[in-house]
C-alpha cells in the first residue's frame, strides 16, 4: 500500500444524513480561517497565500483569522492585513480559549457554503486546497493526511496511537486524525452540537458528522517544517484533557437522548432527520 492513496469512509447508504447540494454553476463559495495562536511571524505570509490562491479560483470568499489569545502581535498583524482587504476578517479572544475554541469560532464566523481550515504555523501549502473541491460534490467532508509528516518522532508516534484509539472507540476509519488540513460542507455544523474546546476537537466533529451519516473522503497533503514560532499542543495537561472529553464524547454519543435532554432539547429523535438510531458500520474503500 503506497503512501498517496485516497480513503473513503461512508456510513450505510440507507442510514445517510441528506445529501448537502453545491450549486455547481456559480463560482465556489468557500470559508477559509486560520486559528492562530502566537503566530506572529507566520500569519501575514499564511493569509497571503490564501488570498492568492481564493482570487485565482475566481471564488466568492472569506479568510477568517481566529487569534486565540495571543500574547505577541498576532492580533495587531492580523487586524492590519483586515483594515486592507474587505474579504479578510478577525475574530479575537480575549483570552487563550484552546484550540477547540478557535476551531469553534471559525465555523461559527464562516457564512459561504464550504468552509476550509488549515493552521497559521504555515505548515501546509494551501495551494493544494483547490483539488479537494471535485470530491465535495460526492461527499461532506475532506479529511486529509499528512505525507512525510515533519514533527518530532514522539509527536508522531503519540498522534498514531491516538487517531489509533478514536477509530477504535467510535468505528471510524480515519487516517489521521487532527490533520489541520480540512474542507466541509458548513450546512454540517447546523446540525451538530459541539463541546470541546482543547485538542477533542477533531475527533469530535468527525465521530458526531459520520454517526449522523455525513460521507467523508480522505486524501494526503505535504506536510512542511514549521519555519518560525513553537508548536504548542502537547503538553501533559492538554493531552490528559484530551482523554477525559474522548471517553465523555464517547458516553454521549452512545447516549444521544441523555445528551438531548443534557442541552436542553424537547424533540424526540425519531423525528429528526439528523439523530436516526442508526448501526455504528462504516465502509472504508480503498
Amino acid at each position: 500500500m503506497t503512501n498517496d492513496k485516497s480513503y473513503e469512509t461512508r456510513v450505510d447508504s440507507s442510514q445517510q444524513a441528506p445529501v448537502l447540494e453545491t450549486n455547481r454553476n456559480l463560482p465556489v463559495s468557500i470559508s477559509v480561517f486560520f486559528p492562530c495562536y502566537n503566530e506572529q511571524d507566520n500569519v501575514a505570509r499564511t493569509v497571503q497565500q490564501a488570498l492568492t490562491v481564493l482570487e485565482s479560483l475566481k471564488a466568492d470568499f472569506e479568510v477568517i483569522i481566529v487569534d486565540d489569545g495571543s500574547c505577541d502581535d498576532t492580533g495587531q498583524i492580523a487586524d492590519e492585513i483586515a483594515a486592507t482587504n474587505s474579504r479578510v476578517k478577525v475574530v479575537h479572544h480575549p483570552t487563550n480559549l484552546g484550540y477547540g475554541a478557535a476551531l469553534q469560532s471559525g465555523f461559527k464566523a464562516a457564512t459561504k457554503e464550504l468552509v476550509f481550515y488549515t493552521d497559521g504555523d504555515g505548515q501546509f501549502d494551501i495551494n493544494e486546497m483547490p483539488p479537494l473541491l471535485p470530491l465535495m460534490a460526492k461527499n461532506d467532508i475532506v479529511s486529509c493526511y499528512r505525507l512525510n509528516r515533519q514533527d518530532p518522532t514522539v509527536r508522531k508516534i503519540n498522534a498514531w496511537c491516538w487517531t489509533k484509539l478514536v477509530c477504535l472507540l467510535f468505528g471510524i476509519k480515519i487516517r489521521d486524525i487532527d490533520c489541520a488540513f480540512k474542507l466541509y460542507k458548513r450546512q454540517i455544523f447546523d446540525n451538530i452540537e459541539l463541546s470541546s474546546t482543547g485538542a477533542l476537537i477533531d475527533a469530535e466533529i468527525l465521530a458526531r458528522a459520520v454517526y449522523k451519516g455525513y460521507s467523508v473522503t480522505q486524501q494526503g497533503v505535504h506536510h512542511y517544517p514549521r519555519k518560525a514560532g513553537v508548536q504548542t499542543g502537547a503538553k501533559l495537561r492538554v493531552i490528559l484533557r484530551a482523554f477525559k472529553e474522548l471517553f465523555k464524547l464517547k458516553s454521549e454519543i452512545r447516549n444521544p437522548k441523555s445528551e438531548m435532554v443534557r442541552h436542553g432539547h424537547s424533540a424526540e429523535l425519531s423525528r429528526s432527520p439528523h439523530h436516526p438510531e442508526r448501526s455504528r458500520r462504516t465502509n472504508t474503500k480503498l
